[in-house]
């Protein structure tokens, strides 16, 4: 049962890591170095000082960088990978002492393809409001996700299972609106 309530824990840093790819692994490192958080055999490291102090630096300016326009949209191109890898990393980081290849491929799928899949969805959002706004709303919106990956990251840690349970809906949800959406676009080939 352990394992289950690792998984969804990882999978709400996932999700907080396509919000803001070093917010989760910055929050993983400081819980983990505050004695509140067991990491994964290996991953003591993103508790020591010099990873912490890189986390902060990193995500300060990650948070400061989305808030400029057109920098925001340069920026998808490289936190698109980076945020599956995070995803990636920060649910392999508290998944605990199972099987190696096990723990790899639930990080993989579960944690890279939910950073993915939020990545996806923040870079839509910014695009479309780059162009409704000219990138005036970018801002707040960056905002707006700075706080969900700082909230998603806090509740993963404190409430693992509220919030996996969570984005697990939202993730489901998305889809099936997706899926509605392409549907409804594509004409039936009525014969």
């Amino acid at each position: 049962m352990d394992w289950i309530v690792s998984l969804l824990a990882g999978v709400g840093l996932a999700a907080a890591s396509g919000f803001r790819v070093f917010v989760p692994l910055l929050g993983v490192g400081l819980a983990a170095r505050a004695g509140f958080l067991p990491l994964t055999p290996g991953f003591d490291w993103l508790s020591s000082p010099v990873a912490i102090g890189a986390l902060v630096i990193a995500t300060l300016l990650e948070i400061g960088a989305y808030f400029v326009p057109w920098i925001d949209n340069a920026l998808d191109t490289v936190a698109t990978p980076a945020a599956v890898g995070a995803g990636t990393l920060a649910a392999l980081s508290v998944l605990g002492d199972s099987s190696p290849f096990v723990a790899w491929v639930l990080a993989i799928l579960a944690g890279g393809g939910t950073a993915g899949l939020v990545q996806a969805g923040t870079v839509g959002a910014r695009a479309t409001s780059s162009v409704t706004t000219g990138g005036l709303g970018n801002p707040l919106l960056s905002l707006g996700e700075a706080l969900l990956s700082l909230g998603l990251t806090a509740l993963s840690l404190l409430l693992p299972v509220l919030a996996g349970v969570l984005v697990l809906g939202l993730l489901a949800w998305a889809l099936r609106r997706l899926s509605r959406g392409r549907r409804a676009r594509v004409p039936s080939s009525a014969g």
